[in-house]
């Protein structure tokens, strides 16, 4: 694993986690992990449960013994540690987004379908598609329970930056994060919609905006926590955007709404998700992420209303492995879900989602968003996938 900070302590668990839960066709031996300051990944590797560790990732791809590299470093770096990787013969794993700009994502994307036919697969990391509250969203959405999909409506709101004085850290710098709560936050709701509604974002109006232009350089950051030199009050340019607001047509007809900001005071972690179709409304809610909202119309006019229901149950997805009903799960099995459904596609052969592809495709609804907020919200189709080539 090249990466040791928040993605890193939580793959970590999940790597150390997946053999002891689920009954998989391979096993995990988390060979040695990578990071640039020495000391830090000593300690990393010693307190996450890595047998060796490198500040030199190179090292880790040229290594007989390592079938497969993690990616969890900044987004600045995916691509060529990413196509390095595939090039070595190694499968991969790449934390989203799954790069800095759509050019990047493309080059990558190819790469995995060469390795594809020589056996090697890639996977990017979207978890939240691994709550089992949200697969049984998809489930029972693909099943027609919700009818002809009309409107989706996402938030995925924090507030970690609200404080002017709060370092530059790297996700503040495009240069490194590709961009800013669009591609951190916003990534991961376009990615959990699209993959619920079986339907594609095809065209943007977008806004963004950047609150804070300027902030205190950084002493030292570990994940999302950042600490100021006092002595040096230096300042940098925030260069990325603090939040992020579009509407969206569905290839399948219906609209949308997003929002993705860094700045809505109180919001530590709120992902919302709210579907409504000719036949019923699904709703969740990440802060209740073992629980569904389900409005079902076809049911007697007195008997209609919101329920609840409880994702525990045996056999919900992905909860056979763990507690009895009503004992909930919580934020890190996603990841343990999500190193499940790899190994089990390595080993067998099978190709792993969500793919490089898909990745792709919401690097190019990022990229949709970006543009069309540099044309004043102008309508802006998303690119397609593949490349036409006129003839």
């Amino acid at each position: 694993m090249v990466g040791y900070a928040f993605m890193g302590a939580a793959h970590s668990q999940a790597w150390r986690t997946v053999n002891r839960v689920y009954d998989l066709p391979a096993r995990v031996r988390m060979a040695a992990i990578c990071g640039r300051d020495a000391g830090k990944v000593a300690d990393a590797a010693d307190r996450l449960g890595w047998e060796t560790y490198t500040t030199d990732w190179r090292e880790l791809i040229a290594r007989d013994d390592i079938d497969l590299v993690d990616v969890c470093t900044p987004g600045d770096s995916h691509a060529e540690i990413t196509l390095a990787a595939l090039a070595a013969g190694k499968h991969v794993l790449c934390e989203k987004p799954l790069a800095n700009s759509v050019t990047e994502a493309r080059a990558m994307t190819a790469a995995a379908a060469t390795a594809q036919a020589a056996g090697i697969r890639s996977m990017c990391g979207f978890n939240y598609r691994r709550v089992p509250a949200v697969t049984m969203m998809q489930q029972m959405v693909a099943a027609g329970r919700l009818g002809t999909i009309r409107h989706v409506r996402a938030v995925y709101l924090q507030d970690w930056i609200v404080d002017p004085q709060f370092p530059l850290v790297w996700r503040l710098q495009k240069d490194k994060a590709g961009s800013g709560a669009l591609g951190d936050i916003g990534a991961h709701i376009i990615d959990l919609t699209q993959f619920v509604t079986g339907q594609r974002i095809s065209g943007v109006s977008a806004v963004t905006e950047t609150f804070v232009k300027e902030r205190p350089l950084p002493a030292g950051s570990s994940g999302l926590a950042a600490t100021v030199d006092g002595s040096a009050p230096a300042t940098g340019q925030v260069t990325v955007d603090d939040a992020a607001v579009f509407l969206a047509r569905l290839d399948g007809g219906g609209l949308a709404t997003y929002e993705a900001s860094r700045f809505a005071t109180g919001r530590k972690n709120a992902l919302r998700v709210e579907i409504n179709g000719s036949l019923g409304t699904l709703v969740f809610d990440l802060e209740r992420l073992n629980e569904l909202e389900f409005y079902d119309a076809t049911r007697p006019a007195a008997e209609q209303g919101f329920s609840r229901i409880l994702v525990t149950e045996g056999d919900h997805p992905y909860m056979s492995a763990w507690w009895p009903p009503g004992h909930i799960i919580g934020y890190e099995h996603s990841f343990t879900h999500q190193m499940r459904d790899l190994v089990e596609a390595v080993a067998t052969g099978a190709d792993p989602a969500p793919s490089f592809a898909d990745a792709l495709q919401v690097q190019l609804v990022l990229d949709a968003v970006e543009r069309s907020a540099r044309l004043g919200s102008a309508w802006t189709e998303v690119e397609p996938a593949l490349a036409q080539v006129a003839v």
